[in-house]
This record gives C-alpha cells, sequence and structure tokens, in this order.
C-alpha cells in the first residue's frame, strides 16, 4: 500500500481510502449492515486504513456502522477516521448549514456514532453561502484546539472559498469530485492544492459505479439508487460512457494484464496533486481489485491514449452537478454572507 501524510494526522494514511456513502444505505438500494462491517475489515485487512464517511450517507447511518466496524476489530489508534459536518437534515432533504451552532451539534452526535473521542479529519461537506466562511472555519479551530478533531478538510469548496477559509484555520485536505469522466479538478482544485501544501481526497475514483466494469445496458437501478437521476445513467449519455468503459477495459487488459476498474483508479492516483483516491465499496468482494492497484503507473502514451478514448466516445459529457445539495430556505431578510 502506498502511504501519505495529512497535516495534523499522526499516523500516515492509505492513498486508497474506504468510501462509506453506499454504506449507508440510503440513495444506494439500501445495505445489509454486517456485510457493510465485513467489508470495512477487509478493507483494513487490505491495509487500507483511511475510512471516509459523512452523517449524510443514511442520515448518520453510514457513521454507526464505521462506528460499530471499527469498535468490533479495535486498534483505534491505527485508523485515520475521517467524516463532515454542515449538511443540516430537514425532513427527508439536506440543505448546507455552515454556521457554528450547527457544526457544535454535529460534531456530538458524530463523535457518539463513531464511539470515538476524537476525529482524525473532519471536512464541511459543502461550502454554504449563507454564512461567512470564517465563521465555519473559527468553529472547527475551536473543535481542533479542545482535541476533538485533529485535522481540518473541506469538501466540494471552490478557490476563493479556501482562500477566505484559511484566513482564520488551516486546511489538511480538499475533497474534490475525480475521475474519468469528471475531472474539473485537474484544472483549478489539484493545481491549487499542490501549490499550497494541501492534501487531496478526491472522491468518486469508479463514478458510481460506472468504471467498475460492472455495469451494462441491462443493468437496473431500483428504489432511492441515485443513479437513476443521474444525467450519465439516462439515455443518450449512458450508451456514450459504456462505449468508452468498454474501450478503456479492452486497453487496459491488452497493454497491461488489468481491469478498468484498475486503470481508472490508478489514473486518478498517478494525477499530480492527488493524495488519497475514495473507493466506494458495501461487500468484500469489491475490494478484491486491490491487488491491481500498486507497484504500477500510466505512461504518457497510455494517458494519451485515454483521452483519445474519451473524445471518441463521450460527445455529451456532463459532470457530477446533480449531487449538489441546495442551500437552506432562508429566513425572511436573510442574505448571502459569502
Amino acid at each position: 500500500m502506498e502511504h501519505v501524510n495529512l497535516r495534523d494526522v499522526p499516523i500516515p494514511a492509505s492513498r486508497i481510502g474506504l468510501g462509506t456513502w453506499a454504506i449507508g444505505g440510503y440513495q444506494w438500494g439500501g445495505a445489509d449492515d454486517d456485510v457493510s462491517v465485513r467489508t470495512i475489515h477487509a478493507a483494513l485487512d487490505l491495509g487500507i486504513n483511511l475510512i471516509d464517511t459523512a452523517p449524510a450517507y443514511g442520515f448518520g447511518h453510514s457513521e454507526e456502522v464505521v462506528g460499530r466496524a471499527i469498535a468490533e476489530r479495535g486498534q483505534r489508534d491505527r485508523v485515520v477516521l475521517a467524516t463532515k459536518v454542515g449538511l443540516e437534515r430537514r425532513g427527508d432533504a439536506l440543505f448546507r448549514n455552515g454556521t457554528r451552532r450547527q457544526i457544535l451539534e454535529e460534531i456530538e452526535l458524530s463523535l457518539s456514532r463513531l464511539r470515538t473521542d476524537y476525529i482524525d479529519l473532519y471536512q464541511v461537506h459543502w461550502p454554504d453561502p449563507q454564512t461567512p466562511y470564517e465563521e465555519t472555519a473559527a468553529a472547527l479551530l475551536e473543535l481542533q484546539r479542545e482535541g476533538k478533531i485533529r485535522a481540518i478538510g473541506v469538501s466540494n469548496y471552490p478557490i476563493d472559498a479556501m482562500l477566505r477559509f484559511r484566513t482564520v484555520a488551516p486546511i489538511a485536505s480538499a475533497q474534490p469530485p475525480l475521475n474519468l469522466f469528471e475531472r474539473q479538478a485537474e484544472a483549478d482544485i489539484l493545481p491549487w492544492c499542490r501549490d499550497n501544501g494541501v492534501a487531496t481526497l478526491t472522491y468518486g475514483a469508479l463514478c458510481r459505479g460506472l468504471l467498475s466494469g460492472a455495469i451494462d445496458e441491462k443493468t437496473e437501478f431500483l428504489g432511492d439508487d441515485l443513479r437513476r437521476v443521474d444525467p450519465k445513467f439516462q439515455p443518450p449519455r449512458f450508451a456514450q460512457y459504456l462505449d468508452a468503459v468498454r474501450r478503456l477495459e479492452r486497453f487496459a487488459r491488452d497493454r497491461y494484464g488489468r481491469s478498468v476498474l484498475a486503470l481508472a483508479v490508478r489514473w486518478v492516483l498517478d494525477q499530480p496533486g492527488v493524495s488519497v483516491a475514495l473507493w466506494g465499496a458495501r461487500r468484500p468482494e469489491e475490494l478484491a481489485p486491490m491487488k491491481e492497484l500498486m507497484g504500477w503507473s500510466l505512461d504518457d502514451e497510455a494517458r494519451a491514449h485515454i483521452d483519445a478514448v474519451l473524445a471518441q466516445t463521450v460527445h455529451d459529457p456532463v459532470g457530477p452537478e446533480f449531487m449538489a445539495p441546495p442551500e437552506r430556505p432562508a429566513a425572511e431578510g436573510e442574505r448571502s454572507a459569502a
């Protein structure tokens, strides 16, 4: 396993992190908690020591499952536990809320669900334009000084917001989306983080499973699965992305003797400025390709071929914007503070 150092985190973090959104069940067609716990244990056995979760994943359920898995395994001090803050639940909806009050309430709930007295990396899930970024930063700095969190991170933050945030509190990491199909971070977030000493935990390496090689035209997405509303999984785009995956699968096998999944994750790990690639799984067998990821890199010719495949197949690309939660309804007379 490759490792990286994160500011204010005392142990090196694995460059593959386990993403646990699907383990929360909600928006992923449900999940089996016992299987999820075994998946987390399997990840730890493989050398993945960074576990990323959030209260938004199943309205706290993902955190509960992660907390149970770590408690059953023990050795909490060997796990880099990352979670998030700043989304307020109203019914079955989530709204951005980065106020000090929201943060101080959420930290206690997360610590309880995770069965721990500290969080290694505490990340603001989405920027809240209705709250000054400085207020959000000050609240996290307060938690850091109290010892409830070790490192401060942000997720889905633009550069201007990070600049303001950093005037109050240090940013150890940023978490943007990044995969072969969603590459905006290449142009702005990754270079800025690299130049400013900020680590990155990129999410969505497999693009909601598209790059796993396990999805085809016959795959059904049931219940509340968010892929039922993901534009990439709707015609005519779905056929374009599947064509790209098939061509990349052939290339990965012919050139490297590896799967398209390994190619996709290795591509993320090889991007300048990427510290950790988050990889979502909810069954132990989904982690089997781990052995394909380490000990090799893509060369310039391979990267050029990948770019050519995408240009030839995906004629109507779309990003992950559909996943962004809305701003909370403003009280009468309230204006944006950002």
